[in-house]
């Protein structure tokens, strides 16, 4: 006879938590990821993806977050590893839907505050500081950041304590044993965890084809201290502007070579101005000077601080380069440094501006030749010792393209979890843990969301919002034909429209339209308009504007530049 108490053992369902990646798996950026219990949901990240010049008009790439509406009322905070745009830059956009608590370490909260505050129709937040070691429980969750290293200051990865286990998410990270704010990689917690047991590692895969070990932040000081001392000229220095240790380096090397600080680039000047705020960066007042101010000191006592490091059009640098920037134009004896790791995708624009550099006579300095940056990802040698440290009964690969996440799952194998522990999986697979098995529910809806500035969701399907513009408000087509010598134009502007409807106008419209472009190109410099990627952005802005202006219309606009 069984007691009833042997009915109860029978029947007790093995505690669960649920892994449901909604970004960051397959791509580089847009990283998000939901925890699931009985209990509820938390989330990790909250990121952006910057969008290719395929996808015209489109400002920012965010996840699918239609599995988090769906569940709304069990969604219970939101956890941040870091303050990259490609884990903090979606959260305005979350901030619309959700009102949760976020949190965060200082720094990573004062950036987000600081992009908050760009969305002046968002509530403030409420933001919960967070502190390595300490314990913050949420639900069924108890959060415990741990430090890390990576690429901006005061990282941290999460190990996540739920009824069935611990999961270690590591968020970025490398090893770096001689990091510039001495705030140490926790090693020691690392492996106290892997002692206590840890049921699932997930873990930053972007650098996982890279053999051997990071590299420390340190090493870049003594090639910049060489190039900026024995620069001759202005030092313009590019770098994500969220790499607070660079800037800091950077500064320090300039002081110590008799240079002031100029910074340029709006996320420059923010960036810098929290973090300074916040303690984490440290420039004299009186060593800083305004963008405008440059030419007033002599070029070989200037650094310049600015954004532009990945080529983007119309930013800091590439305005420079163009000659088209207010306040600086690059010419002979100007030092650039490019700061920065290229980010996949973006290799065309960065050999672009190097080649418009070096045409101005700057002496162009960047990765293939000069060590003046470090990446922020493990490479092989510090995933085996994250994957060592917590002996975790189930890995997962995450934040990296496919290829990187299947080098990632090889390389623990070869670690020693067991090949049937490792999952390599997408964005929208839920996938259930307990200590005694594995199990893929049904997908979730996943995906992305394009965003144009308007807000979240204007943007679901290109072709969509395409038609209806068409519908609406028609396409204007504007063609024109450069010398690839001198930037010349050498065949039109002839501007075409189609479903254009401004009642009177109509007759005149392409005349009109003719005239608007011919304006803007005579006050364009002439190395702009050899520019055909920073030509098509001037047309298309500028018409854009023109036409809401006047008539509160939006049509599609079509630049088309052929080079002769």
């Amino acid at each position: 006879m069984t007691t009833a108490s042997a009915k109860e053992k029978i029947i007790q369902p093995e505690p669960w938590v649920r892994i449901i990646p909604l970004g960051g798996i397959g791509e580089i950026g847009m990283n998000m990821t939901a925890y699931e219990t009985p209990e509820g949901i938390v989330v990790v990240d909250c990121g952006v993806l910057f969008p290719e010049d395929d996808l015209l008009g489109i400002d920012l790439i965010i996840p699918d977050m239609t599995f988090l509406k769906e569940n709304r009322n069990r969604l219970l905070a939101l956890f941040l590893t870091h303050g990259h745009e490609d884990h903090i830059g979606a959260i305005p956009y979350f901030l619309r839907e959700f009102d949760v608590p976020i949190f965060g370490t200082p720094l990573t909260l004062g950036l987000v505050e600081g992009k908050v505050r760009q969305h002046k129709s968002l509530s403030p937040p409420r933001l919960v500081s967070i502190r390595p070691r300490e314990k913050y429980t949420v639900g069924p969750f108890t959060f415990e950041p741990i430090r890390i290293t990576h690429s901006i200051a005061d990282g941290v990865s999460f190990a996540i304590r739920t009824d069935a286990g611990i999961i270690l998410h590591t968020g970025d990270f490398k090893v770096d044993l001689t990091p510039i704010d001495n705030e140490h990689f926790d090693m020691h917690r690392f492996c106290s965890l892997g002692e206590e047991g840890v049921l699932c590692l997930i873990s930053d895969s972007t650098n996982s084809e890279k053999e051997g070990l990071s590299l420390s932040e340190r090493q870049v000081t003594e090639p910049l201290d060489q190039m900026i001392a024995g620069a001759t000229g202005r030092v313009i220095v590019a770098t994500f502007s969220s790499n607070i240790h660079r800037l800091q380096q950077v500064a320090d090397v300039s002081i110590k070579n008799g240079r002031k600080i100029a910074l340029t680039g709006r996320s420059m000047e923010t960036n810098s101005r929290i973090a300074s705020e916040l303690g984490y960066l440290s420039i004299p007042a009186d060593q800083i000077i305004r963008i405008d101010q440059v030419t007033q000191y002599p070029p070989d006592k200037v650094t310049i601080l600015t954004t532009g490091s990945q080529g983007e059009p119309m930013s800091a640098l590439f305005r420079m380069a163009l000659g088209d920037h207010k306040h600086i134009s690059i010419g002979q004896g100007d030092t650039i440094l490019l700061s920065a790791r290229i980010i996949p995708g973006n290799e065309r624009a960065i050999n672009k501006i190097i080649n418009l550099l070096g045409r101005k006579g700057a002496k162009v300095f960047y990765k293939r030749i000069s060590e003046i940056h470090v990446s922020g990802h493990a490479s092989q040698e510090d995933q085996k010792l994250m994957i060592r440290m917590l002996k975790p009964h189930y890995f997962v690969p995450m934040h990296g393209e496919f290829r990187q996440l299947t080098q990632h799952a090889q390389t623990a194998i070869k670690t020693g979890v067991p090949p049937e522990r490792v999952f390599v999986i997408e964005n929208g697979v839920v996938l259930e843990l307990s200590a005694s098995e594995v199990k893929i529910r049904e997908k979730i809806p996943s995906g992305r969301v394009f965003i144009d500035g308007k807000g979240i969701g204007d943007v679901e399907d290109l072709v969509i919002r395409d038609r209806q513009r068409l519908g609406s408000d028609g396409i204007v087509t504007v063609i024109l034909a450069l010398s690839q010598q001198t930037g010349e134009i050498v065949v039109g502007p002839e501007v075409t429209t189609r479903g254009v409807v401004l009642s009177d106008l109509s007759l005149e419209m392409n005349a009109i339209l003719r005239s608007q472009v011919e304006i803007l190109l005579q006050t364009l410099d002439p190395e702009v308009k050899k520019e055909v990627s920073a030509l098509k952005t001037h047309v298309h802005n500028h018409l854009r504007r023109y036409f809401k202006k006047n008539f509160e219309r939006d049509p599609v606009i079509i630049p088309v530049l052929l080079e002769m």
